[in-house]
């Protein structure tokens, strides 16, 4: 360990966990290790932050939903916190943040784009918040595996970072741990086979999460203006009312059930493929790949 004072200690552990981010030291050190593989993916769009303050002590929209701006490239959302403020989240390409340079533009864009938040962030403060700080990137990592040995474990953003869109990268920590206390308890604590387990199983569900945050974006911020999508949603919720055996929609057999995410994916990928190779008809289609919200959802 690097102290702050400069100097090094040498300190002796039985397991090492890493926890320590989307940058992990600790990760870095597997990266000298033979067969490990990895992968870090910046995408092309950042995110800023604006606040939407209480409108009379109150909310200045309907709490309950998760507000939605999408604009086909770029979208913003808004979502309520607990002192009545709403957090706004600007997604958009670096080159659009980078276009806009005055707070004469910032303005004009929101006119354009976001003209009924205009009244509700504020004028003066969409002026000024928009250049507090510079929009910040997103990145998604995957590696495997997320051991060594019985010495060394990864868990959390240090092994699987993903981008927000789908809305379960701290579940997807929490189930880490989770996982891994069952573990310990049936090989009865025995690290060298308790952590290849934990490879084993964590693995694949977390590159599925990964993978379902990256498209989550494409539908949040351009398939939600088609009305064919909303249609198939609400069909999506109906048949699922009707029949909560029988449909599910993916969503929520990834967040509301303990099923590993993987094969709940893998299962819905193969189930809608034989709809489409029995009839061939993108009518039958009665699931989106991933929903776009967990609940209600309000487009703007």
């Amino acid at each position: 360990l690097l102290r702050s004072d400069g100097s090094v200690q040498e300190i002796q552990a039985q397991l090492i966990v890493g926890c320590d981010g989307a940058f992990s030291a600790v990760r870095k050190q597997f990266l000298r290790r033979s067969r490990f593989s990895y992968s870090q993916t910046y995408i092309p769009h950042g995110y800023m932050e604006l606040t939407m303050p209480p409108a009379d002590g109150e909310f200045a929209m309907k709490p309950n939903y998760l507000h939605i701006w999408p604009r086909n490239t770029f979208m913003m959302i808004a979502l309520p916190n607990l002192d009545k403020t709403f957090t706004c989240t600007l997604f958009m390409p670096f080159e659009e943040f980078e276009k806009i340079t005055t707070g004469e533009e910032v303005m004009a864009f929101f006119h354009k784009h976001f003209p009924d938040t205009i009244p509700l962030i504020g004028a003066d403060a969409l002026r000024r918040d928009y250049f507090r700080l510079p929009a910040q990137a997103m990145v998604s990592v995957k590696c495997s595996p997320y051991h060594i040995g019985d010495k060394c474990v990864l868990m959390g953003d240090a092994a699987h970072a993903v981008v927000p869109f789908y809305g379960q990268g701290m579940n997807a920590g929490f189930e880490d741990c989770i996982v891994l206390d069952e573990m310990m308890e049936r090989f009865e604590e025995d690290l060298s086979v308790v952590l290849p387990e934990y490879t084993r199983v964590r693995v694949p569900d977390d590159h599925a999460i990964a993978d379902l945050a990256m498209y989550n974006y494409i539908e949040m911020r351009a398939h939600v203006n088609s009305r064919w999508f909303l249609f198939r949603k609400r069909l999506d919720n109906l048949l699922y009312a009707v029949m909560p055996k029988a449909v599910i929609p993916l969503y929520t057999m990834v967040s509301d059930s303990s099923s590993r995410i993987a094969i709940t994916f893998l299962g819905f990928r193969r189930r809608l493929s034989r709809v489409f190779v029995l009839h061939r008809s993108p009518s039958l289609e009665l699931r989106t790949m991933k929903q776009w919200s967990a609940g209600t959802g309000k487009t703007k």
